[in-house]
């Protein structure tokens, strides 16, 4: 692989620095930074247009379960597998990926508008929706950064890296409130797409997640298919 590439490069740091790059992954990354300047060189770009802008995030205390199974780690024990299962799917455990910070998670970071004039613009609010089948976790993981305009009109996705949903299929996205149905944000086309935020589309939302439906969407106007992607985020 030529990790000379600008192009592959400025892919694998920006999942580096958002968190996304995890695993043996993120361990391979961190080896191979010495030694590529490339690699440097982006990763630098986007820690210098990213992290500063933390400050704008409020702090998630991580779960209990999260603790215990970083002190069953360190102690060279393996934690005990949960044997409960919530029924009705993946949709239904929601609670489950909202709870994903440390990769679907959910940064609300101001943009170059924040930094340009902070006081005037508000910072669009920046969302990392990571997949949450059966690649969920390793190397070749896909995911969609979502972002919403400050005054809240507009929001745009664009794939890390290319995703196709099949000939067959359609990728849907969903704005998903804490309360009630999940509604419907329209198609996306390899992942990308232009949203205009109309009405009252996102109160309550906390959730964004895309699903595989039938091509141009679900028939039904509710999801329909299994959820491939999942970020939670903060109005």
């Amino acid at each position: 692989m030529d990790y000379g590439r600008p192009a592959l490069a400025d892919a694998l740091a920006v999942e580096y620095v958002l968190g996304t790059l995890r695993g043996g992954a993120r361990r391979r990354f961190e080896t191979l930074l010495p030694a590529h300047a490339t690699l440097r060189a982006a990763t630098q770009a986007w820690q210098d247009r990213l992290l500063p802008l933390s400050v704008a995030v409020d702090p998630v205390p991580p779960p209990p379960h999260v603790w215990q199974k970083i002190s069953a780690r360190l102690d060279g024990a393996t934690p005990a597998a949960s044997t409960t299962a919530e029924p009705g799917g993946a949709w239904n455990r929601l609670s489950f990926w909202r709870g994903l910070t440390a990769f679907a998670g959910v940064a609300v970071l101001g943009l170059a508008a924040l930094l340009a004039n902070p006081r005037a613009v508000p910072p669009p609010i920046v969302v990392v929706l990571a997949a949450t089948g059966a690649q969920a976790g390793t190397a070749a993981a896909p995911s969609i950064v979502a972002s919403i305009s400050g005054d809240g009109n507009t929001l745009v996705t664009r794939p890390i890296v290319p995703v196709a949903a099949g000939a067959d299929r359609s990728l849907e996205l969903w704005a998903v409130p804490t309360q009630g149905p999940a509604r419907s944000l329209g198609i996306l086309a390899g992942g990308s797409g232009t949203v205009a935020l109309r009405g009252n589309v996102m109160a309550g939302v906390d959730t964004l997640a895309v699903t595989l439906e039938p091509p141009g969407g679900s028939p039904t106007g509710l999801p329909t298919g299994p959820i491939v992607y999942a970020g939670k985020f903060s109005l």
